[in-house]
């Protein structure tokens, strides 16, 4: 039997779809390449805040490091079906730098507080471009 796929969604709905997506969504996959562009690809938890996206990850990790010299990143939300691309800026935040009001959304969305343990570090992203 062959169904019919649905019409597609009104940009309206999209959008929608998207803000949901950060608002309600916990995990996200975070791409980066280093310097001699070797690819990396992690799941990390996100808050959506103030229009960043907050994770945390250690200094360390690849991800970090790779952020550090270009600053460019992508991330993806959702299913295989309907995934959200977002490709920003990143910029690393020390726990303690971080405002207050940021790092409570983060704790209250992911049920940790990064700024009470070492070596971790924000990755804070501001979108340039959301494709849905």
């Amino acid at each position: 039997m062959i169904t019919t796929p649905p019409p597609p969604r009104s940009t309206e709905q999209r959008l929608r779809d998207t803000l949901a997506r950060l608002r309600d969504d916990r995990d996200a996959w975070v791409a980066t390449a280093s310097p001699d562009g070797t690819p990396c690809l992690v799941p990390l938890s996100f808050a959506w805040h103030e229009g960043t996206l907050l994770m945390a990850t250690r200094r360390t990790n690849p991800t970090a490091v790779n952020v550090t010299p270009t600053s460019n990143i992508r991330v993806t939300l959702g299913p295989t079906r309907d995934v959200v691309l977002i490709e920003g800026v990143a910029e690393i935040v020390e726990g303690a730098d971080l405002p207050g009001a940021s790092g409570d959304a983060f704790a209250a969305k992911s049920r940790w507080d990064p700024r009470t343990t070492s070596p971790w570090v924000y990755l804070r992203i501001t979108p340039h471009t959301v494709r849905a």
